[in-house]
């Protein structure tokens, strides 16, 4: 069976957790606490030498890390995945986006603000990091206000890379409100066979 290492608060873990749940595959459940140190511990490290969550354990007992170099291993050859060349050059640039500039501004906001109490008198690059999130969801909101999904008219791994942190982002104090295009798509996704929340 595979075994997933995994964080209830990690968007990036809960990525792999819904497109398994997606796709109907079964796993063990690995919980680790991302801010205690447990990841930076000997016996995980021997998982996941990076000592991040997600990682991933085969059922041959190879470890695979990186929440969206998971989610390819596991759509390659499905509906989750496109077929045609351009597209899937397409979804691969969206996980990019999301990794290099939604991740570090939308997901960074959260952890400090719900997970760890921050404000902007105790983090100064609060601020920075929020404008760029603000940023990133203006890019989102252009590109869905004329079409379902992110790439091509099904949904695929880029819309669970960017659902991921996009739908807690109001944690972090990120407005949803001016972005009706991003909603909309949320609730397109949640509206996904197998679907399960951040929390199950």
């Amino acid at each position: 069976m595979l075994t997933l290492y995994d964080s209830a608060i990690s968007g990036n873990a809960y990525k792999v957790r819904l497109l398994l749940s997606q796709l109907g595959l079964p796993f063990k459940r690995i919980e680790m606490n991302v801010d205690d140190g447990s990841t930076r511990q000997p016996d995980f490290l021997k998982v996941n030498r990076n000592g991040k969550v997600p990682a991933i354990v085969l059922e041959d007992g190879t470890c695979l890390a990186e929440s969206n170099a998971i989610l390819y291993y596991f759509a390659e050859g499905t509906a989750f995945w496109p077929q045609d060349r351009l597209q899937r050059a397409q979804v691969l640039q969206w996980m990019f986006f999301e990794q290099y500039t939604h991740e570090p501004t939308i997901a960074v906001v959260r952890h400090w603000v719900a997970h760890l109490g921050r404000t902007e008198t105790t983090e100064p690059l609060l601020p920075v990091k929020i404008a760029g999130g603000y940023r990133a969801l203006d890019v989102m909101e252009d590109h869905l206000s004329s079409r379902d999904y992110f790439v091509g008219s099904t949904y695929s791994i880029a819309d669970i890379a960017l659902y991921a942190y996009t739908h807690v982002a109001h944690e972090g104090g990120f407005d949803l409100s001016r972005y009706p295009a991003i909603r909309a798509w949320l609730a397109r996704v949640a509206g996904q066979a197998g679907h399960i929340r951040i929390t199950d």
